[in-house]
């Protein structure tokens, strides 16, 4: 079984925030399958699927940012699924928007509170990342203020294409092991 995880921030206020784009790729996934986020326990909302012969959880936490790991960890405890089977999408700011980066492991990054969460949750940095571009702040503006900010309407277009190749190495991986897929996607 595998665990798909989209970061972001639970509520209206926040969505299509940069700070969502977890919950995007998420999203995007539940709209190819029509499935819905069926579940709410663990701190968070989740479907269980199967996709190429293959149960697969999407999940959503509902913990705000930087408490992500504390969805991520009861959930994969109890479905019993091992961190190198887990994969979490957020948004990176030293990636150019729409540019997306598949890793298998490593600290938090640019101090990302989501993933230092999932870590200290989890214990380890032997998970999969999808990293996903929404580039640095054009304009002198505070990092919070920027990452809560919404995308300006002359990113659309990029954002709906990364969001939809994002969703494609998903599903690849899926089926797939991660190291091919980071191969194929991270060109």
């Amino acid at each position: 079984m595998k665990c798909i995880v989209g970061l972001g921030n639970p509520g209206i206020k926040y969505q299509q925030t940069r700070h969502n784009v977890g919950f995007m790729v998420i999203e995007e996934l539940l709209k190819r399958h029509q499935w819905t986020l069926d579940k709410s326990k663990f701190k968070g909302h989740f479907t269980l699927e199967s996709l190429h012969s293959e149960k697969v959880i999407l999940l959503q936490p509902q913990t705000f940012m930087n408490l992500s790991g504390e969805s991520i960890r009861p959930l994969i405890d109890f479905y019993d699924i091992v961190p190198e089977d887990v994969t979490v999408i957020y948004d990176d700011l030293d990636l150019p928007l729409g540019k997306i980066r598949l890793r298998q492991k490593g600290g938090p990054g640019g101090g990302h509170n989501g993933i230092r969460s999932v870590i200290d949750q989890l214990g380890t940095k032997e998970f999969n990342r999808l990293r996903f571009g929404i580039g640095r702040p054009e304009t002198p503006m505070s990092v919070i203020d920027y990452v809560l900010g919404k995308f300006n309407e002359s990113d659309h277009d990029t954002l709906e294409q990364s969001i939809n190749h994002a969703a494609d190495a998903m599903e690849a991986w899926i089926s797939q092991p991660f190291q091919k897929v980071m191969n194929d996607y991270n060109k």
